[in-house]
């Protein structure tokens, strides 16, 4: 019996040998062509880490909101700016550390925006809203 068992063993174990070598010798037929891709993908993969690079940032207020835009007024190089900056699904937007969508900011609200430049046209990535900016707007509002 454990003859049996021992010998069944060893006959799996060459099976899976075996089966290890077909594919190591199928392997070798397939790099060529996968050569071919590979540089493709090694660019493809480059241009990210560049466009990280280039990530930028913009302080101020908001002046207006929509669902897939954000205008942010501030100040660049000394002299006032106005960005308009697309939103789309990938954009994280957090307010007091929770992540709300871009339709709960509103005008008045102190942001950071980090953002890329993508085919001319400035992408949200992470808008941060700073604490207390429109709600200290609104408290002297109110007292008046």
């Amino acid at each position: 019996m454990k003859r049996s068992v021992a010998l069944l063993i060893a006959v799996m174990f060459g099976i899976g040998l075996a089966g290890s070598a077909v594919a190591q010798t199928t392997t070798p037929t397939t790099p060529t062509p996968a050569t071919t891709p590979a540089p493709a993908q090694k660019p493809a993969e480059a241009k990210p880490k560049s466009d990280v690079k280039k990530a930028k940032n913009a302080m101020g207020t908001v002046k207006s909101v929509s669902a897939d835009s954000l205008v942010v007024g501030g100040k660049e190089k000394g002299k006032d700016a106005e960005w308009t900056f697309a939103v789309d699904s990938k954009t994280a937007i957090r307010k007091s550390g929770k992540a709300i969508t871009a339709t709960d900011l509103k005008p008045g609200d102190q942001v950071q925006v980090r953002y890329m430049d993508h085919e001319g046209k400035a992408t949200a990535m992470a808008v941060q809203v700073k604490p207390g900016a429109a709600s200290a707007k609104a408290q002297p509002a109110e007292k008046k």
